[in-house]
């Protein structure tokens, strides 16, 4: 029988010891970097609940299975299985969505800040416009505002977010004004985006949002003949079949 090199076995023994201790610093800097990166709930976004009805495909019916915000960002997919929350795309789901708000990523209404019960205004206001700087060939600039048959000189238009039951809108110059996700201006003077109900009597100018299921759900997409892979054979499989059919 063949001696063991004893140089081998000590080599050996290192490496095991050396990916054990990697393996526990590996747990114990993922178990410490999660655990200090759950980001703050939104006002559109305050719980868990709300959270998983605006990411769809269900979600929902787990909310009582977490228990806090923090566990929601917290726990591993092993621990969420052991929760309760299946199958294993549930789980990929919700991680996927997880990071996606722990990034700033949100869906229509997370970036708002006036929310009552879930519901916010978003309107089209005028607010001073910064001058449009020109430069007149001698190094200096000119600053020159232009106004229209239905925009105040001076003024521009911008989108704000007002509590659900306010009628108006006060500008603070010391604020800057904020860009709300798939939100935009169209016409001149009307707002549009996702999941919006237009205000009565403002002509499209304001409008309502409130969380909905699914609001931010990812689309699945469907399958046609069994997907990328199947399809050259399903079809021409049914060719076959619809052969033999007219030719019988």
């Amino acid at each position: 029988m063949a001696m063991r090199n004893p140089r081998l076995s000590l080599l050996a023994s290192r490496f095991a010891h050396f990916a054990s201790v990697s393996k526990q610093c590996a747990r114990y800097l993922h178990k410490n970097v999660a655990a200090s990166s759950v980001p703050s709930p939104t006002p559109f976004v305050p719980d868990v609940q709300t959270f998983l009805t605006l990411i769809g495909r269900d979600m929902s019916k787990h909310a009582s299975k977490l228990s806090s915000w923090e566990q929601l960002f917290t726990l591993s997919s092993a621990e969420l299985r052991d929760l309760g929350i299946e199958p294993a795309r549930q789980r990929r789901y919700l991680l996927r969505q997880r990071e996606r708000f722990r990034k700033g990523q949100y869906g229509p209404g997370g970036d708002l800040e006036h929310v009552v019960d879930g519901v916010a205004q978003l309107r089209v206001v005028e607010v001073p416009a910064e001058p449009k700087n020109t430069d007149g060939g001698d190094g200096k600039s000119t600053s020159t505002v232009t106004a229209s048959a239905t925009l105040s000189p001076g003024m521009k238009r911008a989108i704000v977010n007002l509590p659900p039951d306010a009628t108006e809108y006060k500008h603070d110059p010391s604020k800057t004004l904020k860009k709300f996700a798939k939100m935009k201006i169209h016409n001149g003077f009307m707002i549009k985006g996702p999941f919006l109900q237009p205000i009565k009597g403002t002509n499209g100018s304001a409008a309502l949002i409130k969380v909905q299921e699914g609001m931010w759900e990812d689309k699945q997409g469907q399958k046609v003949d069994g997907g990328e892979r199947r399809r050259a054979e399903v079809r021409a499989k049914r060719r076959s079949e619809e052969r033999r059919k007219a030719s019988a």
